[in-house]
């Protein structure tokens, strides 16, 4: 152990706000496991979600540091584990376009950035990244949007390393994507199979921008029962760890990459797409503590560092949330830019009560076409009942409006589900003023590389893989929403 780490290990026993317990002696280097959830809310019954159970994750909040408000940079997988993974803003290091940088223009890190596995394993730490069951030497879901080197990680699972040598181990999860995109029996039988029932359509409550249709309930039933399975899942990680005897040299650390996948959740800037849950286990971490200031995932890295007694690089936009200078933030900010072929240009910024939302392509509608989303089932039936005039005034309002507004102003003390715009209420101008700044100065201070358009060229580089990974179906419906969002900045849109 480094004379800092050491040094860092007995200073931890006292700092951290009440999150970290007395220790007698120093301990060994803990381990570390990130625990990366696709497309999962936090509906957790630690959460407050009163429809199932999720003993195990709330378990890992009982024996460790739940964190009630923390949310993700980018509300989509492969933005968001670009950020994740460096400690930066995906739109700092230009990686903020989702599934960009796959074809002949390629993205690279820049200013000494490196992605943190990288970090663990010039500290002597073994590196992997999984599956829940690792299998063969096949890597776990990456989906990093710049160039990178294989080497970062020793392997797919801890197994590998030597004895006694700490590890750094992410194990991914498929979450709310073992749901699909549509109704899934045979998800729904595997779930009967494991917990003896489903959960009830009928008795699920959905946000109030959904309507009641049996569809979306399906939906959001099956959806809990991801919920279900995931946490089964994290609590045979435990057993294993448990099994092993390295439970309590372990720090497991629980979020998810993004919120549920739905209408106004994942790839939007509504609480519903950035918030997410996170939950920290582990040596010195004080038992039943709860978090209630703003925090962003990419901390998670510096975090990780810190607990393992690794010096934080300085480029790291992230903090450590246990560290004895960290001040709380007084806000927290998103992007998001194009997912797939659809081209977006969302900035968010959220304080302690207030969202501010600037839609940069504000002429588009909410829901833009795109081949990935159009193929859930929850989406083609709003646009059935779009079409037929059954939506509720609310619905047709948030989702089908032909245009959006350049700003968005939510009260979330009044107003926590986002449904009331108020940037053009007098009573909230000198809100909406300084929300304003507070994103302009982000943008300007953080280096948001999304302010120019994303090329022509770079477009059609990411289109032609698309192409390639297509099938004649979908290929299709791609060709036309290419086509289309090319013909809407023809027309300055």
């Amino acid at each position: 152990m480094t004379r800092f780490g050491f040094l860092l290990a007995i200073a931890m026993s006292w700092i951290g706000a009440g999150q970290l317990r007395a220790a007698d002696t120093p301990t060994p280097r803990p381990n570390i496991v990130w625990v990366v959830v696709d497309d999962m809310s936090a509906n957790f019954s630690c959460y407050g979600e009163k429809q199932i159970s999720t003993p195990n994750v709330d378990r890992l909040a009982k024996e460790g540091v739940k964190f009630e408000r923390a949310f993700v940079t980018a509300p989509v997988c492969s933005a968001c584990r670009s950020a994740l993974i460096t400690g930066c803003y995906q739109t700092t290091i230009g990686s903020h376009h989702h599934r960009s940088g796959r074809g002949v223009e390629t993205i690279t890190l820049q200013n000494g950035v490196v992605p943190v596995p990288k970090l663990f394993q010039q500290a002597g730490y073994y590196t992997c990244i999984g599956g829940f069951n690792a299998a063969g030497k096949r890597l776990g879901k990456t989906d990093y949007n710049f160039e990178w080197d294989r080497s970062i990680y020793d392997g797919n699972d801890w197994a590998g390393r030597k004895p006694g040598q700490p590890f750094f181990m992410q194990v991914q999860l498929h979450g709310g994507k073992y749901r699909g995109q549509g109704p899934n029996p045979a998800w729904q039988a595997r779930i009967r199979q494991e917990f003896g029932s489903n959960t009830d359509p009928n008795q699920v409550t959905l946000p109030t921008v959904y309507p009641r249709d049996p569809v979306l309930l399906q939906d959001w039933a099956d959806y809990l029962d991801c919920c279900r399975f995931t946490d089964r899942e994290v609590g045979q990680l435990i057993s294993r760890l448990e099994r092993e005897g390295i439970l309590d040299q372990t720090v497991i650390i629980f979020i998810t990459d993004h919120g549920i996948s739905h209408a106004r959740g994942k790839q939007f800037l509504y609480d519903q797409g950035i918030h997410v849950p996170l939950v920290i286990r582990g040596p010195g971490l004080k038992p039943g503590s709860v978090r209630t200031d703003l925090v962003e995932h990419i901390d998670l890295a510096a975090t990780s560092l810190g607990l393992a007694g690794i010096a934080i690089p300085k480029w790291m936009q992230g903090r450590n949330w246990f560290a004895a200078d960290y001040t709380p933030k007084s806000a927290v900010f998103a992007a998001r830019d194009r997912c797939d072929e659809t081209m977006e240009h969302l900035r968010s910024v959220r304080t302690d009560r207030w969202k501010y939302i600037r839609n940069y392509l504000h002429q588009r509608p909410h829901l833009q076409p795109n081949h990935y989303k159009d193929d859930k089932a929850i989406v083609k039936r709003l646009r059935e009942l779009h079409a037929a005039n059954q939506l509720p005034e609310l619905t047709e309002r948030l989702l089908f409006a032909p245009t959006r507004p350049r700003e968005e102003l939510y009260d979330l003390q009044a107003d926590p589900e986002e449904l009331t715009n108020l940037a053009d209420d007098p009573k909230s101008a000198a809100q909406l003023q300084a929300m304003r700044k507070l994103l302009s100065d982000w943008e300007r201070e953080s280096g948001d590389q999304g302010v120019k358009p994303e090329s022509p060229s770079r477009y059609q580089s990411d289109m032609d893989v698309y192409r390639r990974e297509s099938g004649p179906k979908h290929r299709e419906i791609l060709e036309r929403n290419i086509e289309m969002n090319l013909k809407w900045v023809r027309e300055g849109k």
